[in-house]
């Protein structure tokens, strides 16, 4: 199970937020001088992917690859906040590459990926959730919002 974890990390998201971007940035005739900023975006992102990643194997019993997901809903860790942490942490990790290279096309290139993504998690993967979790998933899905984390207020009586 560990390595089917491993091997999905570094096919997928090590590609497309470590790999692509680099190629990118490094072919791309109009970027400008970058900021090395960029790193702690960069970082942010790579702890909240990777936190992600533990909790899908530990919590879930599968990994972040299609082929391979979670046996169990993640509702744990950053999962409390967002239901799609682990892409939020891919879109921190390419901001950081525009930031680090000021390159447009990997700029270019995390706009066309956030909407891919958003497009993925609404036609596949939250009906493949309901399908699979159902009365688990739609409690869940009612409960935590897609993307951004919102403060909840609190409703418990205040003392005086």
């Amino acid at each position: 199970m560990f390595l089917r974890a491993l091997m999905a990390f570094l096919m997928v998201p090590a590609i497309v937020a470590g790999v692509v971007p680099y190629m990118l940035a490094s072919s791309d005739p109009y970027k400008a001088e970058g900021n090395f900023f960029g790193l702690l975006i960069l970082g942010f992102g790579l702890s909240i992917l990777l936190y992600c990643v533990r909790d899908f194997y530990v919590s879930g019993k599968g990994t972040l690859a299609p082929w391979d997901p979670p046996k169990k809903l993640v509702t744990v860790g950053l999962y409390q906040y967002t239901r799609n942490p682990m892409y939020v942490g891919v879109i921190f990790i390419l901001l950081g590459w525009v930031i680090i290279t000021a390159s447009p096309i990997v700029f270019g290139f995390t706009l066309f990926l956030s909407l891919a993504f958003d497009l993925r998690v609404k036609m596949h993967e939250e009906p493949w959730a309901e399908k699979k979790f159902t009365a688990e998933w739609i409690s869940y899905k009612n409960s935590v919002p897609r993307w951004l984390p919102l403060l909840k207020e609190d409703s418990s009586p205040k003392k005086h």
